[in-house]
């Protein structure tokens, strides 16, 4: 399984009851099928998964794939406290056509899960029960936990484990990861604000939230990467930085939603309790991305 180029960490689409909204997900999805994305990642954090009930998540899944384009490698978001829901959860993806489950390091009993064997032994039981390959999941903004290097070079041994995805942010990390793992694991970069400096770094691709309201950004830079051509990538990514920092650090999934409504995607109302951006908000956020249309 090869697992490159770029992967918008899509958003779930509600509408103003915060019921799920069939005809928008389909909106979004054939419109970034005209994309060279490499697929979609679904049920992430991006994708308000901790407010969503698992026949929510399973529901947005079966969606996206009867939505998404032929060679669209999709990966679903199956991570849950449990190694028994989480299986669950992906072999359900599997039976829709997933390629790929993004299992999120378990993190709520803090004491008990918060340790390297934990971690480790959670990946491999799912992996040993998984009817399609893992990605190992590291967010540590999310769970306090960063899983250690050592760790992720002993789970990339395991043949039903390929990759991981690093949201973490952390350079000097994922150059570490790259280099303690076995030949042929695949490491994806989650922060929109470094990911070209990700890939330089060995990683193969990236999930990226902001690839929402800018696919043809994001993918211009994996292009200009891919073909060398650091003037474009530096120039590229220079433009979505600012917009970038300023919905990862001050606005969150509701700015994030709000910049694709600007953009031509339906972001929509996020999730009761996350509130949608103020007046003042909009304005900050249509001022960052102005000149940045899809």
């Amino acid at each position: 399984m090869k697992l490159q180029g770029i992967f918008p960490a899509l958003t779930s689409s509600f509408d103003h009851q915060g019921n799920l909204y069939k005809a928008k997900v389909f909106h979004n999805i054939e419109k970034l099928n005209q994309i060279a994305l490499g697929g979609y990642a679904v049920c992430g954090s991006t994708g308000e998964t901790p407010l969503l009930s698992v026949p929510e998540r399973l529901q947005l899944m079966e969606w996206v794939r009867e939505a998404s384009a032929e060679g669209k490698t999709l990966i679903a978001g199956v991570g849950a406290e449990s190694v028994q829901e989480t299986v669950c959860i992906a072999n359900r993806a599997a039976e829709f056509g997933y390629h790929a489950a993004l299992a999120l390091t378990p993190f709520y009993y803090r004491n008990q899960m918060h340790r390297p064997d934990t971690q480790a032994l959670y990946f491999r039981a799912i992996a040993d029960r998984s009817k399609i390959p893992v990605l190992i999941y590291n967010i540590p903004q999310v769970t306090g936990y960063d899983v250690p290097v050592d760790v992720v070079a002993e789970l990339s041994h395991h043949p039903n484990i390929v990759g991981m995805k690093d949201s973490s942010g952390n350079l000097e990390r994922i150059k570490e990861v790259c280099g303690a793992v076995r030949p042929g694991f695949q490491v994806l970069s989650g922060s929109g604000l470094n990911f070209p400096q990700a890939l330089q770094l060995g990683a193969s691709g990236a999930i990226l939230a902001i690839a929402n309201p800018l696919p043809y950004a994001c993918v211009t830079i994996w292009e200009a990467f891919r073909t060398r051509e650091q003037e474009a990538v530096d120039d590229w990514q220079n433009r979505i930085t600012p917009p970038g920092r300023l919905i990862a650090t001050k606005y969150g999934i509701p700015g994030l939603k709000y910049a694709m409504d600007l953009n031509g995607y339906y972001g929509g109302p996020p999730r009761l309790p996350l509130i949608p951006p103020s007046a003042e908000a909009k304005a900050e956020i249509e001022a960052a991305f102005e000149g940045l249309k899809s």
